[in-house]
């Protein structure tokens, strides 16, 4: 037992920090616990940890615990509606207080005049602007300034006599009927109610609904789990990394989620052709094909699959390919999980496999990039012309593959010819080191240069020449030095509306020109540097050094009398002796 609780703590703590739905399963296979997390991580390690905050309700469901599984959500009012689905669906037999087929007791309600929501969901309490303060009320109204949640507009600030009692009995009934029957029926209404406050000549009511209903909108794009309006569906998305996949199946009934299942497979070169593949060994013998199978991508031969599909269920069956909307989110949700999956075989983080694949289809690229090389040229006016060379493997950066470059075929300010130089001489490295596969033995998946269509053309020309096809884009910037989109040799690709890559990108841009600009100051520090006492004769650069770490600052070295110089470390009679000329209006013993 100790060996199991051992193992399965080590796989709670390579869960993401993401909210989301765990379910605890028996030897059997058997669903014996449904929870919900704020940190999937966090909490499911929580229960294979000391037990000594554990109840005995707890200590015994996790003697029963042979594996789990989870759903990772986008927020925890959504874990909390999935969580509260999978239990009325699966009953499980630890979750003793939320079997009650009449609904589920996770709000309270006070009994006082002026009642407030309890333990609810935060969303609700701010939208219709409920106080979360240890006010009483009706004696406490007046006595105080509102708090800072009435200044930013999340309470209606009763105890500044603002709300009428009667406005707040309709403000928790709206509250507590929308957390009852989901947001179309309330939303209606409140419409209603908006246009006739408007028609009263009550603007200030009008434009408070107004409020109330886009964060009500706005609150229920999140709620994919269970808001689908296609009743019975299963959903197909598909990550890959290298020659690696992984395929996730969410399965829809009466619009909910009630099942999902994940299998990683190998050799994937072909992502329509693995979907059609997937697709028939999936549904092939089974007896629950849904009338939609929704998918993330194009399929093979999509017409024969739904011929096939529709005999084998005796009635039409449709796949789908969304492009917006509710049923988009819930591919997006459900491809996410696959990359949780596909990064825990690898010890990764799964945001970053998710955005690598995002990454990867955006640029056309066959697979996922994940070993991406970036490149910046950093200098100034012409002078101490460097490049720096970085790399990000699975979306993290791999600093120990860091490389810099010092420009020798390029004099002046030449960005491109620059650019093309240090291509050049990082495919002929390769050339040498490729038997090795690692540093400048590995060939990049994608090159990113921090620049425009001019450094991508310039590179470009270089890789034609020396026979190499390797995916090639430029960084863009907007007039505030932000990463604005990702360029190919003839057109802008707009990522700001994929945040993943947005962030991914960005942090690749900034890390790279971090690195460059480095290397061009220490560049330019190492010139001021031997411009200065190394051209003293008898001074090189070890000398040099040893002469500042003991004097401090060249100010110092030019005050020091004679005797000082000759017994500072490394010195002797003769060198101190021009050293002291050399400062003092004697520079016969200077180089030429």
């Amino acid at each position: 037992m100790e060996n199991k609780i051992k193992e399965l703590r080590a796989k709670a703590m390579s869960l993401p920090l993401n909210p989301g739905v765990y379910i605890m399963r028996d030897k059997n296979k058997k669903i014996i616990y449904i929870g919900k997390a704020k940190a999937l991580k966090n909490r499911v390690s929580q229960y294979f940890g000391s037990h000594t905050n554990h109840t005995p309700k707890v200590i015994r469901m996790v003697e029963n615990v042979d594996t789990f599984d989870y759903i990772v959500t986008d927020s925890e009012f959504e874990a909390l509606v999935l969580e509260c689905s999978l239990i009325k669906q699966y009953t499980p037999h630890y979750n003793i207080l939320l079997k009650d087929d009449k609904g589920y007791s996770y709000i309270k309600i006070t009994n006082e005049q002026w009642p407030r929501i309890k333990n609810a969901v935060d969303q609700a309490v701010k939208i219709f602007k409920l106080p979360t303060c240890g006010r009483k009320f009706p004696q406490d109204i007046g006595k105080g300034r509102p708090c800072l949640n009435y200044h930013i507009k999340l309470c209606s600030a009763p105890c500044t006599g603002k709300i009428t009692h009667k406005e707040y009995t309709e403000n928790l009934k709206e509250a507590v009927e929308f957390l009852k029957g989901g947001n179309n029926a309330d939303i209606k209404k409140m419409t209603e109610e908006m246009n006739l406050a408007a028609e009263n000549l009550e603007f200030e009511r009008a434009a408070r609904i107004r409020d109330r209903i886009n964060a009500v909108k706005k609150m229920g794009d999140n709620q994919k789990v269970v808001c689908s309006k296609i009743k019975e569906q299963d959903v197909l998305a598909v990550v890959t990394e290298g020659d690696t996949a992984c395929f996730e199946v969410f399965k829809f009934k009466n619009g909910a989620l009630y099942d999902r299942e994940h299998f990683i497979i190998g050799d994937v070169d072909d992502l329509p052709q693995a979907r059609h593949e997937f697709i028939t060994g999936y549904y092939y013998k089974r007896n629950d094909i849904p009338p939609r199978i929704t998918v993330d991508g194009s399929v093979n031969d999509t017409e024969l699959l739904q011929q096939w599909l529709s005999e084998s269920l005796g009635k039409k069956v449709v796949i789908f390919q969304p492009q917006k909307g509710e049923q988009l989110q819930l591919v997006e949700m459900c491809k996410k999980n696959a990359a949780e999956h596909l990064a825990h075989r690898r010890g990764a983080v799964g945001k970053d496999t998710m955005a690598l694949n995002t990454l990867g289809e955006l640029l056309g690229l066959d697979s996922a990039p994940n070993y991406i090389e970036s490149y910046d040229i950093s200098n100034q006016n012409g002078t101490a012309n460097v490049a720096g060379m970085i790399v990000f493997e699975n979306g993290r950066p791999l600093k120990s593959a860091y490389r810099k470059f010092e420009i020798k075929t390029v004099v002046g300010q030449d960005d491109y010819g620059s650019m093309a130089e240090v291509i050049e001489r990082r495919l002929n490295e390769y050339e040498k080191h490729k038997d090795e596969g690692v540093g400048f033995g590995r060939m990049p998946d994608l090159i990113l240069l921090d620049g425009g269509k001019g450094q991508v053309n310039a590179v470009s020309q270089v890789m034609k020449r020396m026979g190499y096809n390797i995916p090639l884009f430029g960084m863009v910037k907007d007039n505030k030095h932000r990463t604005r989109a990702i360029t190919d040799a003839g057109k802008e690709i707009a990522i700001n509306n994929k945040r993943s890559v947005f962030t991914l990108v960005s942090n690749i841009q900034e890390e790279v020109h971090r690195f460059a600009i480095g290397y061009h100051r220490q560049k330019r520090k190492n010139t001021s540097f031997k411009s200065s006492l190394t051209e003293i004769e008898g001074v090189g650069e070890r000398r040099a050094k040893a002469l500042l770490k003991h004097f401090g600052t060249i100010a110092n070295i030019k005050e020091a009398d004679l005797q000082e110089l000759e017994t500072a470390p490394t010195m002797n009679k003769v060198v101190a002796r021009t050293v002291y000329s050399y400062f003092h209006g004697d520079n016969t013993t200077a180089k030429e």
